[in-house]
């Protein structure tokens, strides 16, 4: 059994690129999308690993009524806290990641520094140096961001790995292996010009052109794939049980 559970929360943003690296490393994926009415299931049992992905929904619940972003939030919070105590390796993307950091005691929120748009840079934090996935991540890591929200509080038991300046909750894990990660590795430029679209709002408030945008994004993703898709493929081999436990870099193709 190699397979992995990809949950899909939006159509907007699909596996993609990452989705990719991970067949190539090994692993099998079945993907759910509870947005289109597929049930979650009750257990991981049938599954090596856990992966969410990212969406334009809010991971905190609507302040007025209490209504939870979206109907099977409640139900995949609850999943991730299963994965996470019954060790199945996890990864959560941007949303993903806000789920993680929900469904264990953190705090998600509309960021007072304004919406996060384009290729950017991450910094390791001292923890990451430890990390079976991180620790041969590069000091300053290429990522490329699009989100509103942020966790402005980790969960009492994570681990802090990767940080920036207005959003200094980057990339995290909790336990020994659920990570979550506040930007995105799976994006290709076409991705990214659709979203420049559904968000023009958020281009317009910060001044950008779609554009260059898009060519910005296009520019950057031979380094992004230079660190993440590694990243990936250490991802899988964790959950196909041929992680190397020594510190010596891995032989990664691509």
């Amino acid at each position: 059994m190699s397979t992995a559970l990809v949950i899909e929360n939006d159509p907007s943003d699909d596996l993609r690129r990452l989705g990719d690296w991970l067949t190539e490393a090994g692993l099998e994926l079945t993907v759910l999308r509870p947005y289109a009415g597929d049930p979650l299931p009750e257990t991981l049992d049938d599954f090596v690993a856990l992966v969410v992905l990212g969406g334009d929904q809010n991971a905190y619940p609507d302040v007025a009524t209490g209504a939870p972003g979206a109907p099977w939030f409640p139900a995949l919070e609850g999943l991730l806290r299963k994965a996470t105590r019954h060790r199945v390796p996890t990864l959560g993307v941007c949303l993903g990641g806000q789920l993680l950091a929900h469904a264990h005691g953190g705090r998600v929120e509309r960021s007072t520094a304004g919406p996060e748009i384009g290729p950017g840079l991450v910094g390791k934090r001292d923890a990451a140096d430890d990390d079976v996935l991180f620790r041969w991540v590069p000091l300053l890591p290429d990522v490329i961001q699009w989100h509103r929200d942020e966790i402005t509080a980790l969960p009492l038991n994570a681990t802090l790995l990767a940080a920036s300046s207005n959003y200094p909750h980057q990339a995290f894990r909790i336990g020994d292996r659920a990570w979550g990660l506040q930007f995105h590795i799976e994006c290709d430029a076409a991705m990214i010009e659709d979203w420049t679209r559904s968000g023009a709002a958020d281009l317009a408030e910060l001044g950008y052109d779609p554009e260059a945008v898009v060519l910005a994004v296009a520019n950057v993703l031979p380094d992004v794939e230079e660190v993440w898709q590694p990243f990936a493929v250490r991802f899988a081999s964790l959950a196909l049980g041929t992680l190397p436990e020594s510190r010596t870099l891995p032989l990664l193709g691509h």
